[in-house]
């Protein structure tokens, strides 16, 4: 057998810089376009808003408790609860969805005769990208009180349960990116590849791997989503209600797609590695590139049917991006790893097919970018978010180790002209000795160790223990024989240490995007954070000033009407009326009325007949705000017998 130094040519882009220079620029278009904005985009679903608010303090307990929330999710009979101030159930555990005009609400009927006290609400539910979500608030009825509810500390899917499935969840990521890498890189690099040993241990391991991250993840679904116990993984009800269920579907959708990966992988290392015929050799390959892009791509489908592609804003354009994202990853990374391994496990890799590589890697990292800038888009959307929440921080760390990634590549390349001009020099100086022969010559000076194992000894009388003595050292000789060989090159060896680099931080890349993939992107969490603060309504409640400028028509009939409502919350509320002339002094009307609408919840209008106090200055005492909202202030004023007029205004209140 002879073997020579692998020879490496240089890519056809002469400065690797470009391909940096490229990434900066694309890295700056990047966060250009996130300051950009955009209307809102969901992906976990955020409560909103609830009735009645957090902190709220009502007179009478309510009828029902409506929950609004930033999207649709999947609730169940549990899903929400309102809990009394000794933790029993105060609701009939009916969740039934009460939106109306594209609103997700949904709302349970309270118990009748419900005491005073404060009461606790604690949902949970499955938001439109598969993710679990979950939260709690309180109110209180007549007055806060003591309770013995505790408020769920952790969030939804945390625990061993929640451990387990991130783990299947990084798995899968993985097994995909080796499968559909490996095989991409053997068909499009290195074609002689499809009969080494270890590049077909690679991919099928990476099939298994995906294969049972897949079936992992089907399994812990319910109890992730539900209990948070993993005895419920035996729960057979629990896994139907999965299977009726959008990443239910996604899941047993890649396990039938894995199935047709199986019989790619059989073809592609079978009937493909030992087809001698170039010409059937060149159709199989059309032919297996055509299936094998259709299976990946429909692996890859399946992440963006159950995740953040499929919720948001445009979703139609969204998915099919996500899934030219997935591809990009797996033919750089997946083809990095399989480059390692052929590298260390192989005897020689041709030349031919570094630089092909090289070429798929390039694209791909073009793909990425443009991929992950419509990506960062939808999810971030401002600087706010992008420095001030977990997601955008993740995205931050994200790039900057694909930063890393493209610089250690440009290492490797300089590794790859090094071994080109020694390849070259070789060449030019008739030089056909090469590492092996030097490992031969290592091999005759040791003393001629191999000799008693292949020289001098009579067949007929070696035992069967004796040949297998020798066979295992003729093994242990070739396999030292073959190291020797690959680690005689220098430039090889700088390559191998460069390229183990890059799959390294390859690792540490896949692990924070499986995170960020699990992560409430940052301008969910940001329009969560104002709904909340919005919702959050202090005990002693907060004034609400109105100032309208009227006009009756008549003589002296301009002016402005001030209204002040005192607390500002929800139940008693006291109002004070002042109307001002055109000269801003106090003008004494014949007549003022307030009236007070909540569209939303088609409530009222509620009549208020002030007292006249003093000149200009009315005030009414123990006006009841029955539920918070945005209020319609109508204020009616009349200057005359004849001239009259009547102006609205919309307030928060409660």
């Amino acid at each position: 057998m002879t073997a020579t130094a692998p020879r490496f040519a240089p890519h056809p882009i002469r400065r690797p810089l470009a391909a940096l220079a490229l990434l900066a620029t694309l890295t700056g278009l990047l966060f250009g376009l996130v300051l950009a904005g955009a209307s809102p985009a969901s992906a976990h679903a955020a409560l909103t808003g609830s009735d009645p608010q957090s902190g709220a303090v009502v007179d009478t307990a309510p009828e029902e408790v409506t929950l609004t929330f930033s999207e649709q999710i999947a609730v169940g009979d549990d899903s929400i609860r309102v809990l009394d101030p000794q933790g029993r159930r105060a609701d009939d555990g009916a969740p039934r969805e009460v939106g109306s005009g594209g609103a997700v609400q949904y709302g349970v009927r309270l118990l009748a005769g419900l005491p005073d006290g404060t009461y606790t609400v604690a949902w949970q539910a499955v938001s439109a990208d598969s993710h679990p979500v979950a939260g709690a608030f309180t109110f209180s009825v007549g007055a806060p009180s003591d309770t013995t509810v505790a408020l769920p500390s952790g969030g939804a899917g945390d625990g061993l349960v929640g451990t387990l499935y991130g783990i299947a969840r990084y798995a899968a990521y993985a097994g995909f990116i080796v499968l559909a890498g490996g095989a991409a890189f053997v068909l499009a690099c290195w074609r002689r590849g499809a009969g080494e040993r270890p590049l077909q241990r690679l991919v099928v391991r990476g099939w298994l791997t995906l294969t049972a991250a897949t079936l992992a993840m089907l399994v812990l679904r319910s109890p992730y989503t539900g209990s948070g116990e993993l005895s419920d993984v035996f729960d057979l009800n629990g896994l139907q209600a999965v299977l009726d269920t959008k990443p239910g579907a996604a899941l047993v959708s890649r396990l039938l797609l894995l199935g047709a990966a199986a019989l790619f992988v059989a073809v592609l290392f079978g009937g493909y590695a030992r087809r001698e015929d170039e010409t059937e050799r060149k159709d199989l390959t059309f032919g297996l590139a055509i299936g094998g892009t259709v299976v990946a791509a429909g692996i890859a489908g399946t992440w963006a049917l159950a995740e953040h592609a499929s919720t948001g804003i445009q979703p139609g354009i969204a998915m099919p991006v996500d899934v030219l994202h997935l591809l990009a990853v797996a033919a750089w990374l997946g083809g990095l790893v399989t480059l390692l391994v052929a590298l260390y496990r192989t005897p020689s890799v041709e030349s031919s097919a570094v630089r092909r590589f090289s070429r798929v890697a390039f694209v791909s990292v073009v793909v990425l970018a443009a991929t992950g800038i419509y990506q960062s888009w939808r999810q971030v959307g401002s600087w706010s978010a992008l420095t001030g929440t977990q997601y955008g921080q993740l995205l931050i760390v994200k790039a900057a180790l694909v930063a890393l990634l493209v610089g250690v590549a440009w290492i490797s390349r300089r590794w790859t002209s090094r071994l080109t001009e020694s390849a070259q020099s070789t060449e030019s100086t008739g030089s056909t000795g090469s590492a092996e022969n030097a490992a031969d010559s290592a091999d005759d000076a040791e003393g001629g160790a191999s000799a008693p194992v292949t020289a001098g000894t009579d067949t007929e009388d070696v035992t069967p223990d004796r040949a297998a003595q020798l066979a295992r050292q003729r093994a242990a000789l070739t396999a030292t024989r073959k190291k020797r060989v690959r680690d005689a090159d220098p430039g090889r060896s700088g390559l191998r240490r460069s390229v183990l680099t890059e799959t390294a931080i390859a690792v540490v890349l896949l692990a924070v995007t499986t995170v960020l993939t699990s992560t409430e992107p940052g301008r969910t969490e940001e329009d969560a954070s104002r709904g909340a603060a919005a919702a959050a309504v202090p005990a002693n409640g907060t004034p609400v000033n109105l100032s309208m400028p009227f006009d009756t028509g008549g003589r002296n009939g301009k002016g402005t009407v001030r209204l002040d409502f005192e607390p500002g919350r929800v139940g008693a509320n006291q109002l004070h009326i002042w109307v001002k002339g055109a000269g801003g002094k106090p003008l004494d009307v014949p007549e003022v009325k307030v009236a007070l609408t909540l569209k939303s919840k088609d409530i009222g209008p509620l009549p208020v007949v002030p007292d006249h106090l003093a000149d200009g200055h009315w005030t009414a005492d123990g006006i009841q705000i029955p539920m918070g909202g945005d209020w319609t202030i109508s204020v009616t004023v009349r200057t005359s017998d004849i001239d009259q007029t009547t102006i609205d205004k919309n307030a928060k209140i409660g």
